[in-house]
């Protein structure tokens, strides 16, 4: 399971830092070509960077598909616990569960849904500028949806072992406490 340990910090960096390129390039692109300097300016006008929007429209719906997942492992996804938290400490860790099913399902019927949609879409539709067949597109939603459902799973397997739930400490910074151990014992 090493694999998946740090699959959604990779995917959304990658995304992210190959969206903040391409749109840089594109701003950059559309500034440069508006300068009257002969040459450069016929150059740049020839080339076509009306593709960048879509690509990073297309990055970013990845994005946020494995972003849920990420949230949901590390303890900052939205979610409804105003009623888990007013009950008694005996219902508690039994709605807990119950609503770590209810996230599961909810979203393996997502994947499912969006896998038949991928199954049953026009093998010709494709993207209108890229031209790529959605398909790829709409990949994020059963891919991300399984993952997301998978993390839900995990949580409730930690959460029935231990009574802990996954809390995100905005002020923890990974690795700090080994740099930290290590100069106290220099």
């Amino acid at each position: 399971m090493k694999i998946l340990d740090h699959l959604e910090e990779w995917l959304i960096a990658t995304l992210m830092g190959a969206a903040t390129v391409i749109t840089f390039i594109a701003v950059l692109h559309r500034y440069l070509s508006g300068l009257p300097i002969p040459g450069l300016q016929d150059w740049l006008i020839s080339l076509n960077t009306s593709w960048a929007q879509e690509l990073c429209i297309f990055m970013f719906i990845w994005m946020a598909k494995f972003g849920a997942a990420y949230g949901v492992r590390c303890g900052i996804h939205v979610g409804v616990d105003v009623l888990v938290n007013r009950v008694s400490p005996q219902w508690r860790s039994r709605l807990v569960v119950v609503a770590l099913l209810a996230g599961a399902l909810f979203t393996i019927t997502i994947g499912t849904l969006g896998a038949y949609l991928i199954w049953h879409l026009a093998p010709d539709q494709t993207s209108e500028v890229l031209e790529w067949p959605m398909r790829y597109v709409y990949l994020a939603i059963p891919l991300g949806s399984y993952l997301m459902c998978f993390r839900f799973l995990q949580v409730m397997v930690q959460f029935l072992r231990t009574g802990d739930l996954p809390k995100h400490d905005p002020g923890h910074v990974e690795g700090l406490d080994e740099e930290i151990a290590k100069a106290q014992e220099a």
